[in-house]
C-alpha cells in the first residue's frame, strides 16, 4: 500500500512476519555459540555478532515488504533510505536484540522488539522472547494480546504490594544513582524484579505479572512495542510530570498504581543523576 496510509494491522502482520523470522535467526546463533563480542557505551555494554547480523537480515525484510518505508536501529541508526518518516510516512523501529546480556550468558530473557510508526505515532509492535517463543502484540486502539489472549494488566491498587520490574543502565555513576533511588522506594511496594529487557518488562506489566515498571535511559527501540503493547493493555504509559516516556525516565503502571509509583520516583528524583 504505497503511497496511501497503511492500517495498522497490515503493518502488524508484517512486523510479527520479520521479528518471527529474525528471532529464529538469533536462537540459532545462540545454539552456535556467541561470537564477535565487542562494546558499545561502557565495558559492560556488549553487542554480538549476532545484533548486527540479525538487525541486517530484519532490515532487508522490511525493506523488500515495504521499500519506501524508513528504519531506524540500535546497531546501525537510520538505515539507508527516503528519510526519517520514508516516503510513505512511516518508520520502522527496531531492536534485534533487546537484552544482549541476557543472550550472551544464556539466559532465556531475550527479545526481538519491532514498532511501525505513522506520522510520527507507533501504531503497530510486538515483541517476541527469542529464547522461549513468546509473544506480545498491539496495534493503535486494537487492544494487545499474547497467544490469542487479550491483555488487561494488573488489577492491584496499592502501591505497597506492587511487584514492580526495572532496569539499570551501564555507566558506574548511573546505576550508583538508580541503586539510590531502588534502595528508598523498596520499602514503598511489595518487592522489585530486574529481567534485563525492557521490551519483555513492558509486556510482562501489560499480562499483569509484574504490577509496573520504570527505567532511566532507554532509547526509542527499548520501549517503542513493548510500550505500546502496555498501553493497549490498558496501562498508562509516561514520563514524570506529564511527559512522555523517553531517555529521562519511562514508567508503565495501571492507572490506580501510576500516580503514587510517579510521585515517589519525581520526589526521588529517579530523572536525575548521569
Amino acid at each position: 500500500m504505497q503511497g496511501t496510509e497503511p492500517a495498522p494491522e497490515e503493518l502488524l502482520k508484517i512486523a510479527v512476519e520479520v521479528a518471527r523470522e529474525a528471532a529464529g535467526i538469533a536462537y540459532r546463533m545462540r545454539a552456535e555459540g556467541v561470537s564477535a563480542v565487542a562494546t558499545k557505551s561502557t565495558v559492560t555494554d556488549v553487542v554480538t555478532a549476532a545484533d548486527r547480523a540479525v538487525e541486517r537480515q530484519a532490515v532487508a525484510a522490511l525493506r523488500a515488504a515495504r521499500p519506501t518505508d524508513a528504519v531506524l536501529g540500535e546497531e546501525y541508526g537510520d538505515a539507508d533510505g527516503p528519510g526519517p518518516g520514508g516516503g510513505s510516512g512511516v518508520r520502522w523501529i527496531l531492536d534485534p536484540i533487546d537484552g544482549t546480556v541476557n543472550y550472551l550468558y544464556g539466559l532465556p530473557h531475550y527479545a526481538v522488539s519491532l514498532a511501525a510508526e505513522v506520522d510520527g505515532e507507533v501504531v503497530a509492535g510486538v515483541v517476541r522472547n527469542a529464547a522461549t517463543g513468546d509473544e506480545w502484540t498491539a496495534v493503535r486502539g486494537g487492544g494487545a494480546y499474547r497467544a490469542g489472549r487479550r491483555l488487561g494488566g494488573s488489577v492491584e491498587t496499592d502501591l505497597g504490594q506492587a511487584l514492580v520490574a526495572t532496569g539499570f543502565g551501564y555507566d558506574p555513576a548511573r546505576r550508583a544513582h538508580q541503586a539510590g533511588v531502588l534502595h528508598q522506594l523498596l520499602p514503598h511496594v511489595r518487592d522489585i524484579r530486574r529481567f534485563g529487557v525492557a521490551s519483555i518488562d513492558l509486556c510482562l506489566a501489560a499480562e499483569g505479572m509484574v504490577d509496573g515498571y520504570y527505567e532511566k535511559g532507554l532509547n526509542l527501540w527499548d520501549h517503542a512495542a513493548g510500550g505500546l503493547v502496555a498501553a493497549e493493555a490498558g496501562l498508562r504509559v509516561g514520563g514524570l510530570n506529564g511527559a512522555g516516556p523517553g531517555p529521562e525516565l519511562v514508567i508503565a503502571a495501571p492507572p490506580a498504581l501510576f500516580g503514587p509509583l510517579h510521585d515517589h520516583l519525581a520526589r526521588l528524583d529517579a530523572a536525575g543523576g548521569p
